[in-house]
Formats: structure tokens, C-alpha cells, sequence
């Protein structure tokens, strides 16, 4: 008579069970490289002479996290960047206002990719990472990239209140 002894599943044993256990090594993967190319950016950047400023200034915090918001919803959301996410994501229903909702498709690093790619808080992160250190790189650049789409938000936001006051009666063409 032989009795079997439960095996442990090394350090992830109990985080979930094994069917929805999400992509630990991807997910490290990708921690890393977002890690490895930021630390990149800041030693090309210190020896093209760049440092880092002493400060950030608010103005500059403001219009890169809006910038933020807006790019990571236009990856993440959009209608017409579906072609990028595709071959991660499958489709699931139309989202928000030219949005559409999706989930991430596949296993191990398409599966990875593809939860990156439809969650806009996830890319948050990799984008102002990109904003900040375009600020040490390239200042007037990256503010002028921020500016376009601080000034989408801006557009996106008036659209929806001038649409809103138009069902209310308020308003009109």
C-alpha cells in the first residue's frame, strides 16, 4: 500500500490554484525589462552629458501624468490601435466612447503582452517612465509629445461635457 504525499509547488504553491496561476516568469520578465531599459535610458543619457534635474518641475509632472492618461488609454482602449493588441488580446465588447473592452489572449509571454497592452494602469507606468526620462533626454521634445495629448484630454473632456449639456438642452450647434 503506497500513500501519496502532496508535493509542493515550490515557491507559488497556494497563490492560486494551477489553472489560474497567472505567468509568474513573464510577468518577472517583463518587471525586468521595464527596469533594464529605464536604467539604459538614464546611463546613455548621463553619457550623452544629461543628468538628472534636482527637481521636476510641477508644471511637468502635471502635463506628463495627463499625457500619461491619455497614451495609455489610446493604447490600451482605443478603437483604431485594435491592430497593435490583436495578436495578444480577443475582443470582448464595445467599451466607453470609441473604446473597446478586450482581454488578454494565449500563454506564458503573449499572455503577459496581452494584459500589459489592455490595462491602462499597467501602461501607465512604462509611459511615464518614457515621459520622464524624454525629460532628461529630450526636453522640448517630450513636452511638445505631452502637450498634443494633454490637449486630446483636454478635447475628450469638453466633448463629453458639451455632449452632456446638449442632452440636457443646454446647448447646440
Amino acid at each position: 500500500m503506497s500513500v501519496e504525499t502532496p508535493r509542493a509547488d515550490g515557491a507559488y504553491s497556494g497563490y492560486a490554484a494551477p489553472g489560474e496561476r497567472p505567468p509568474f516568469g513573464p510577468y518577472a520578465g517583463l518587471a525586468a525589462l521595464f527596469n533594464a531599459a529605464l536604467a539604459a535610458g538614464l546611463v546613455g543619457a548621463r553619457r550623452g552629458g544629461r543628468t538628472l534635474p534636482d527637481r521636476v518641475a510641477t508644471r511637468d509632472i502635471v502635463l506628463n501624468g495627463i499625457a500619461t492618461h491619455k497614451l495609455s488609454r489610446l493604447i490600451s482602449k482605443d478603437r483604431i490601435t485594435a491592430f497593435a493588441r490583436a495578436p495578444f488580446t480577443e475582443f470582448q465588447e464595445s467599451g466607453g466612447l470609441a473604446e473597446v473592452e478586450e482581454r488578454a489572449r494565449g500563454d506564458g509571454w503573449r499572455r503577459t503582452i496581452g494584459e500589459l497592452l489592455v490595462c491602462p494602469y499597467c501602461l501607465g507606468m512604462w509611459i511615464s517612465g518614457g515621459f520622464n526620462l524624454g525629460l532628461v533626454v529630450a526636453p522640448r521634445g517630450t513636452r511638445f509629445a505631452a502637450s498634443v495629448l494633454t490637449g486630446l484630454t483636454i478635447s475628450d473632456f469638453l466633448q463629453i461635457a458639451y455632449k452632456a449639456a446638449e442632452d440636457r438642452g443646454l446647448g447646440g450647434s
